[in-house]
């Protein structure tokens, strides 16, 4: 049993959506851009599809799958500080909480992998592990931007993790000022949710389903139509396995558009210190 805000709350009951635990402002903000995808037929142009997808590959391409995850989290690969400071707020468009909370979380998910201590596990419920993990305050009371420390050192960081949300705020103007409706419901409320998905679906359906290439302590699958949507973050089993590694997808054919994207950077010498996994070569990196 846990007390909890003068509640007795049983253990299985931590991982669930009670009224006591709902985190209202990302309540808020996740179902008022679902809403707003709703009115996505009404408003389709062309031009509207197009900035949707561009300001996915940035927002979620870029600024979560290479800058919140391979660079903050895991610090695969080096780059100038100006650079990180932009992919950055490009990941701030995604509107997936503030920077250090990200990858504080994120930490913690490879720290208490599916455990009753990972904060979206499957083993709570696929819909946990999906997204109502996001809409709730952490089970156990933790703080994760307390495994963020490096990142609290860093004033440009600490700045976007009081007001993350600006950027956003920003571009919705700029689009409705040259697009109208159509660029603002398509360009912020259809892309922002379909990476919302994509993103949990790495949670969900890398702990679910898809082929184990690598015996880890934990349930994580490589998944290809995960990768597909997450721009290789699907190949989940190998990040398990080597956790630093720069690159997911590990053969041929486990294509990783984020790693490609990396090694594009490194050739234009915007990245260095990138770390590899070799599982089957001479050098292995274990992260």
């Amino acid at each position: 049993m846990v007390k909890k805000k003068h509640l007795t709350v049983t253990r299985d009951d931590l991982h669930r959506v009670r009224w006591d635990n709902i985190n209202w402002a990302s309540f808020s903000g996740i179902a008022a851009l679902h809403i707003g995808a709703l009115f996505a037929p009404f408003y389709f142009t062309w031009g509207a599809l197009g900035v949707a997808l561009v300001l996915w590959w940035l927002a979620g391409g870029i600024g979560v799958c290479l800058g919140f995850h391979r660079l903050l989290t895991h610090r695969s690969f080096q780059t100038f500080k100006p650079v990180e400071y932009v992919i950055t707020t490009l990941g701030a468009l995604s509107v997936q909480g503030s920077p250090i909370y990200w990858v504080g979380t994120h930490r913690m998910h490879h720290r208490d992998s599916d455990t009753d201590a990972d904060p979206h596990s499957p083993k709570h419920g696929f819909d946990w592990a999906h997204m109502m993990w996001c809409v709730t305050s952490d089970p156990l009371g933790r703080e994760p931007r307390d495994l963020a420390m490096d990142m609290q050192r860093d004033p440009v960081h600490r700045w976007l993790d009081s007001y993350y949300w600006v950027p956003t705020v920003v571009l919705s103007v700029i689009l409705y000022a040259i697009g109208g409706m159509p660029w603002f419901i398509w360009g912020v409320c259809v892309r922002t949710v379909f990476a919302y998905h994509a993103t949990w679906l790495v949670n969900s359906a890398g702990h679910t389903w898809g082929y184990r290439t690598f015996e880890t302590h934990e349930f994580s699958t490589n998944n290809w139509w995960v990768a597909v949507v997450s721009f290789g973050e699907g190949w989940h089993n190998n990040h398990h396995a080597f956790a630093r590694s720069a690159r997911h997808g590990l053969r041929w054919w486990e294509i990783d558009v984020t790693w490609y994207t990396i090694r594009l950077m490194e050739k234009l010498h915007l990245a260095w210190d990138v770390h590899v996994a070799d599982p089957w070569g001479k050098r292995q990196e274990t992260g």
